[in-house]
């Protein structure tokens, strides 16, 4: 089967497309004919070697983090899905594999897709729409009548962040360029901040929480932004120790090394006595179901920017490094 190889770690010139073994099922995993897979900031920070301490591969590795297809087989213990099933899935961490024809994962990672949703659509959903359901629902607890700040709405996990805030009943507040702004008023948000001509810093006051999707210097001026005793959750900041043990299932060793690496973040939030989170997103085929009625139902709408064929999957990495798209990337495997 063809597939996006990882071969070392580097820039774009260390991944190839090529041939390599299709994968086999285990006793608990479904076998997926890929028809369309989603990119993430995540499949370049992988490639580029920054993650190497949070997960680490053997070389060479299919890449790829989510996807969307047809069940081909499932393993002896698998009940919930039969070969022929529609279903999308963000794969295991540890794993990978989704930018490749076909696709091993946990059947308990997946979900039926609706009649309505097609491949495409579906496969940018699952990484960018359960990060933004566990950060708010989970980290942020947002409730009615909660006021929470998202900048970078227009991006990939922006977009379902606000439309899940608004189901939540939360008053959204988000920064966008002109380009973005009416995207983002269409999904949702109550105020929007120009980042192009406005400090958000000197227009926002008094949210219940902040969710940080651009970190550097957005990040630590979101803690100002937020009452005291609000919690800032970031994908784009340093990973704390809750990171390495909560989202990573990890021990002590790893706990300390990102208490090292964020205690600098850590203090200023506690100088505005805020409580600040690095969230890693767990993989939950049960949480995408609930997205996936909540698409069926029309309260949730995936943007996708732009989709590119298999074979021109170098440049669909290179137009997400650029940090232009507006919802999310998709490259199609099956036309």
């Amino acid at each position: 089967m063809k597939a996006l190889v990882l071969t070392r770690y580097g820039g774009p010139e260390v991944t190839e497309l090529r041939d390599v073994p299709a994968p086999a099922p285990g006793p608990d995993d479904i076998l997926v004919r890929v028809h369309a897979a989603g990119l993430n900031p995540v499949d370049f920070k992988i490639r580029d070697g920054k993650l190497k301490i949070v997960q680490g591969y053997q070389l060479p590795v299919v890449m790829g983090n989510e996807f969307a297809g047809v069940v081909e087989a499932c393993g002896a213990n698998v009940t919930a899905f039969a070969p022929g099933d529609r279903i999308y899935a963000r794969v295991p961490k540890d794993r990978m594999g989704a930018f490749a024809e076909l696709a091993v994962v946990p059947a308990d990672h997946a979900a039926l897709l609706p009649a309505s949703l097609d491949f495409t659509t579906a496969a940018g959903v699952p990484l960018a729409g359960l990060t933004a359901l566990q950060a708010l629902r989970d980290e942020l607890q947002l409730k009615p009548g909660s006021r929470v700040f998202i900048p970078g709405g227009a991006g990939g996990v922006g977009t379902f962040a606000i439309q899940l805030a608004k189901w939540l009943g939360a008053e959204v507040t988000t920064t966008a360029s002109p380009r973005g702004r009416e995207l983002v008023e269409r999904l949702g948000a109550d105020r929007v901040i120009d980042y192009t001509t406005q400090d958000f810093a000197s227009e926002v006051r008094d949210m219940d929480g902040a969710f940080d999707l651009i970190g550097g210097e957005t990040l630590e001026k979101c803690f100002a932004v937020v009452k005291p005793g609000a919690t800032v959750v970031s994908v784009a900041g340093l990973p704390e120790p809750l990171t390495a043990t909560k989202d990573l299932g990890r021990g002590p060793l790893l706990a300390t090394l990102f208490w090292l690496a964020s205690f600098g973040i850590r203090a200023k939030a506690r100088r505005h006595g805020v409580t600040y989170r690095y969230l890693f997103m767990h993989p939950s085929g049960a949480e995408l179901a609930e997205l996936a009625d909540l698409i069926a139902q029309k309260k949730l709408e995936p943007v996708i920017d732009r989709v590119f064929p298999f074979a021109a999957i170098a440049d669909a990495i290179a137009y997400l490094e650029s940090g232009r798209a507006k919802g999310k990337i998709v490259v199609r495997m099956v036309e």
